[in-house]
């Protein structure tokens, strides 16, 4: 027995010692990695491959309409009172009874459609709403790779932001230690101490702010990757590349290519058939219907056994319906007209589209080149900045600059570092932008 709670206490203790390690453990995602997750877990997607399984059995319901309809039929009566009628023979009236007690029939019926537009129109429109579905579930998949790697390059750039105070922290934190000691040796003012120290404050401020919004950023990506928010990931610094030249940059683009585009030929189509379909209502239907029944009466209820006095017989027919519209009160000729309006509001849809495709291709080069000309001169603005304060440090060291100096040299830094972050990550996202204006921005999965 003591060496079972032994066991089971060295099991516990192991237990225990692996868990910490295990939460903490992260799992490295590239850019592509989140790509490829994100079209594999997201709802969104997930339920855009649901409507293309719904749309093929929305064809399978309409192509029904056009196959056999097969029916079986059964009844049974009884009559406590068998009905009579009044028969005049030779002059002289007498009262027959008709039928039995007991009744019942069984068949089936049969019918077909020879002829309906109405059906044929369905069934075409049903094949292009599988398009369509197919369609939107493509640009739902597009729609969150853009959605994923904005916010990808967005936590990167607050990771760098980080960077960028945790060195700031340090190199204040060296200056610190030095303005202490010159501070016990006489060499100082109590106020440089407390400026340090106050500098210190807020950038441990700062820094805490950033880890809090890292977080949240991270939350949302895995939020947006379909991924559990409590699973620890690591995005590689390497993502986040130098820009040193443009992507080619055309006058215009091709918008066929577009899945936007191909959608709204989809849709005209839809709207083309639904006023066929309306149109279909004026023209005759033909169908081809059949039957056969077998009744059987009696005077008592043994038609499971035998019993000489039941009668059975069958019965059976084979017709033809047609149906002509001759007056419908202007229905369908009102659908017809709502129809055409529907087709024209699709046409002003297609042109605002259109436009708004163009105008986000040119928003997307401006961005890239205001981008190119920031990250440009701010990468130079840094080197500049850095320059001048190792310049004003070892300067204060020799006591040859303020304190106040040095201060101000290391807040221009961190100004040109995060404008620097802030440019290339506005350049990250106009790239994006430009990659889906060309209809390639699944070539970010590769």
């Amino acid at each position: 027995m003591l060496k079972t709670k032994m066991a089971k206490a060295l099991l516990i203790l192991l237990v225990g010692f692996a868990l910490p390690q295990f939460a903490i453990a992260q799992q490295k995602v590239t850019l592509k990695d989140a790509l490829t997750f994100a079209l594999q877990n997201n709802t969104k997607v997930r339920k855009a491959k649901l409507d293309i399984e719904k749309g093929i059995y929305k064809v399978e319901e309409v192509r029904a309409q056009a196959l056999p309809q097969l029916t079986g039929i059964a009844g049974l009566t009884y009559n406590p009172i068998i009905g009579q009628q009044v028969v005049d023979f030779g002059g002289q009236l007498q009262t027959l009874k008709f039928g039995q007690k007991w009744n019942s029939n069984g068949g089936i019926q049969l019918s077909q459609q020879l002829f309906n537009q109405q059906i044929f129109t369905g069934l075409q429109a049903a094949k292009s709403s599988g398009e369509y579905y197919n369609l939107m579930s493509q640009l739902t998949e597009e729609q969150v790779i853009e959605y994923v790697a904005n916010n990808y390059y967005q936590v990167l750039v607050n990771r760098q932001q980080l960077n960028v105070i945790d060195t700031n922290i340090k190199n204040i934190g060296v200056v610190g230690k030095i303005v202490s000691n010159q501070y016990k040796n006489g060499l100082a003012r109590k106020i440089d101490v407390d400026r340090i120290n106050v500098n210190l404050t807020n950038l441990n401020t700062q820094r805490e702010q950033i880890i809090n919004g890292i977080t949240q950023l991270e939350n949302q990506l895995k939020y947006s990757m379909g991924m559990p928010v409590a699973t620890p990931i690591m995005l590689p610094a390497t993502e986040l590349t130098k820009v040193t030249t443009l992507p080619v940059l055309t006058d215009s683009i091709d918008l066929s290519n577009r899945t936007e585009v191909k959608l709204l030929n989809t849709q005209d189509k839809l709207l083309a058939l639904q006023r066929k379909a309306y149109v279909s209502e004026y023209y005759p239907t033909l169908a081809l219907a059949g039957n056969y029944t077998y009744s059987s009466q009696s005077n008592s209820f043994d038609f499971l056994s035998t019993n000489e006095k039941a009668i059975g017989y069958g019965s059976s027919a084979i017709g033809l319906t047609l149906r002509v519209p001759i007056f419908n009160g202007f229905l369908t000729r009102s659908k017809i007209r709502q129809a055409d309006v529907d087709i024209k509001k699709a046409q002003e849809d297609r042109v605002e589209s259109t436009n708004g495709l163009n105008l986000a291709y040119e928003n997307a080069k401006i961005q890239l080149r205001n981008n190119m000309n920031t990250i440009n001169s701010q990468s130079k603005n840094v080197d500049l900045a850095q320059e001048i304060y190792k310049s004003t440090q070892n300067n204060y060291n020799n006591g040859l600059a303020s304190l106040t100096d040095l201060l101000e040299t290391e807040n221009s830094l961190t100004q040109a570092q995060n404008t620097y972050t802030q440019a290339l990550l506005n350049y990250k996202i106009a790239e994006i932008q430009l990659i889906k204006s060309n209809g390639n921005i699944k070539s970010l999965l590769k």
